[in-house]
C-alpha cells in the first residue's frame, strides 16, 4: 500500500469513511481525512480493515509548502463526490 492511496474503512466508528494512507509500518497504516482525523493525529488501523482504491493522491503540494488537512480533505471530497446525473466515482464493497 502506497503513501497517498485512498482507502475506505471496513471497521469500527469510521466505517465506510475515505481516507487517505499517510505512512504504512508493518501490517498498520496511519489514516487521515483531514476533519476527524488531522495528519497531526492520525488513526492506525491495521491493512486487513481498510479497502484500497487505486487513487492516490499527490502528497506534494504546490509551491513547496507542507500537506494540510485541507489538501486531504479537497482530495477525498473530489474522489467521493458523486457527477450530477451520474454515479459515483467509487463503488464502496464491503
Amino acid at each position: 500500500m502506497k503513501r497517498g492511496t485512498i482507502v475506505f474503512s471496513k471497521m469500527g466508528r469510521d466505517k465506510g469513511r475515505a481516507m487517505v494512507v499517510l505512512e504504512c509500518d508493518g501490517e498498520y497504516l496511519f489514516l487521515a481525512d483531514g476533519k476527524l482525523r488531522t495528519i497531526e493525529k492520525p488513526k492506525r488501523k491495521k491493512i486487513k480493515h481498510v479497502q484500497p482504491t487505486n487513487t492516490i493522491i499527490n502528497m506534494q503540494p504546490e509551491y513547496g509548502r507542507a500537506l494540510q488537512d485541507a489538501d486531504i480533505r479537497k482530495q477525498i471530497e473530489i474522489f467521493v463526490k458523486v457527477p450530477e446525473g451520474g454515479q459515483a466515482h467509487c463503488q464502496k464493497t464491503m
